[in-house]
């Protein structure tokens, strides 16, 4: 995380022209994809610790856990589940307090057994994931992605933070599309950064992005 970072580059001076589309064409189809055994067994291990009726923080692609523990410690009275798919970044992770756990698996996994086991998180984080900046790589961001829809029916507080403001738009976008929620997308500055890429940014002196969703229980 040494050195000054780059705002991500793109041909794009807005939302994908093809957002809109994507969405529609995929209508009201599930995500069918089936769930890789190592996800279910990472889940099978934060059932055990962690029950549908409990109050919950899913922090997505949460790399080597440092935003996991910073929202540990703010919300002591939740559970925080993050998760990465990246062996490497967890293993340099630090031991998680009582109330947080690690995991490895897939993030969409994750989603849709979170949805299909009836759990409901309070909050849910999408801190700066990968912008997949170039055209051609839509569908590779998550609000384009087919588990998107599921993200929002999980319900809570959704909240999307990048330095590349067009992500954060898109996330907004498809929350209208999807399910009709209408947030702003706005500048901020925390006031402690919670993840190595938001000190990072700060440092490199990028302006930051984020919308928040309240999609209720």
């Amino acid at each position: 995380m040494e050195g000054r970072s780059r705002i991500p580059e793109s041909a794009q001076n807005g939302p994908h022209e093809q957002l809109a589309a994507l969405i529609e064409r995929r209508g009201g189809q599930g995500y069918r994809k089936p769930v890789a055994p190592y996800s279910a067994d990472a889940f099978t291990r934060f059932a055990a610790k962690c029950p549908p009726g409990a109050p919950l923080i899913v922090d997505s692609c949460c790399g080597t856990g440092e935003s996991t523990l910073n929202l540990a410690a703010a919300f002591p009275d939740h559970f925080v589940l993050g998760v990465d798919q990246s062996a490497d970044r967890l293993s340099r992770a630090p031991l998680p307090p009582a109330n947080a756990l690690l995991l490895r698996a897939d993030m969409a996994d994750i989603w849709r057994l979170l949805h299909e086991g009836g759990y409901r998180p309070a909050r849910q984080y999408m801190l700066y994931p990968n912008p997949w900046p170039k055209i051609g790589q839509l569908a590779r961001r998550w609000p384009a992605h087919p588990v998107f829809p599921l993200v929002l029916a999980l319900g809570g507080t959704i909240e999307c933070r990048s330095n590349w403001r067009i992500y954060v738009e898109e996330f907004a976008l498809a929350a209208r599309l999807i399910s009709g929620l209408r947030s702003p997308v706005d500048m901020f500055a925390p006031a402690v950064p919670i993840t190595p890429f938001e000190r990072k940014y700060l440092a490199s002196g990028h302006t930051l992005y984020r919308c928040v969703l309240e999609c209720g229980a």
